[in-house]
């Protein structure tokens, strides 16, 4: 029996049919990857360029590491001459050199954290109180235009400030101090590379979480008022839960890099004066593979490093996961 069709009394035509009782609707069709790309290839065609970078720069190079397992003789077999095994990793576990450095790069990767995580989120929140938008534009211009900065300019700026001639030794000499070498002393070495981090990329990282800041109900800080909160109150029950999932991602992301901190400025800065705490893993392998020829040997420390600032990143993030509620992946 077919469904009774009704007539429209303004346009004179019949709609379309009722459909019947316990009846189900058709469902939509499933929007498969290949007409999801024929739909918005414009979108797509943006990824081409980074994933071709990944692809030729990170990814690629990684069949390299194969070296680490094999004996490489510059200008022989571009996968090594013969099969060694864990030989190389051997050597580097009984060097005691290779543990100076990676304790170095433990302590200098443990106190650039410390200090260049929360700095960001203070400032950001410092700013977020003020409500002249002129000094807080120029504070914020002020703050992150040394990440713009080259490394070898930082580098420079550095040397010239702390040099024996330089700004801090001469004022130092005024008030009746002798100069201090800052460079050439192991002991200045951490703080110098830690302040120059925090100098140099705080402003940067407080614009992501004044991005953030903005997304935050103002709604909420007005029942909080309501409530009775104060200014720190709203801060710490308001503001720093709003911003939870910028912090635990950019956190996740600063373990990742742990491992690998600023190879170019301690390359600039260090010399072999300061080599028993300026000198990390990176610039070991810089020494080891480029300038002795030991590839090989530079391959395994390498590797060995990846795994575990790979190890780094998972358990941040399912320690994030398990914790707070938000991760990466």
């Amino acid at each position: 029996m077919s469904t009774p069709r009704t007539l429209d009394p303004l346009s004179g035509t019949r709609d379309a049919p009722r459909p019947r009782a316990g009846a189900t609707r058709p469902r939509p069709r499933k929007l498969t990857w290949r007409r999801a790309v024929r739909r918005d290839w414009r979108l797509y065609s943006l990824v081409v360029a980074p994933l071709l970078f990944f692809a030729v720069f990170r990814y690629l190079p990684m069949v390299g590491n194969v070296i680490a397992f094999r004996r490489y003789e510059p200008g022989g077999s571009l996968f090594g001459e013969e099969w060694v095994g864990l030989h190389y990793f051997q050597m580097f576990w009984s060097d005691p050199t290779f543990w100076q450095v990676f304790t170095n790069t433990l302590i200098l990767g443990g106190l650039t954290l410390l200090f260049t995580f929360p700095v960001p989120i203070i400032l950001a929140l410092l700013l977020n109180e003020v409500r002249t938008s002129s000094v807080k534009r120029f504070v914020q211009s002020v703050s992150y235009l040394p990440h713009f900065l080259s490394i070898v300019v930082v580098a420079a700026i550095i040397t010239q400030i702390l040099d024996a001639n330089g700004v801090v030794n001469q004022a130092l000499h005024a008030v009746g101090h002798a100069p201090i070498l800052f460079l050439q002393q192991p002991g200045w070495f951490r703080q110098i590379y830690v302040s120059s981090e925090v100098w140099q990329t705080a402003g940067w990282g407080t614009i992501l979480y004044l991005a953030a800041l903005t997304t935050i109900d103002g709604q909420l800080y007005e029942q909080a008022r309501i409530d009775g909160a104060n200014r720190w109150q709203q801060t710490w029950h308001v503001t720093l839960p709003g911003i939870r999932p910028t912090m635990m991602t950019l956190l996740i992301l600063n373990i990742g890099t742990f491992m690998a901190i600023g190879f170019e400025k301690i390359l600039l800065l260090e010399n072999p004066l300061t080599y028993p705490t300026a000198d990390v893993i990176s610039t070991y392998l810089y020494r080891v593979g480029v300038v002795s020829g030991s590839f090989s040997y530079a391959a395994a420390i390498g590797l060995f490093d990846s795994l575990i600032g790979l190890t780094l990143v998972i358990s941040a993030n399912y320690l994030s996961r398990r914790l707070v509620g938000a991760s990466l992946w």
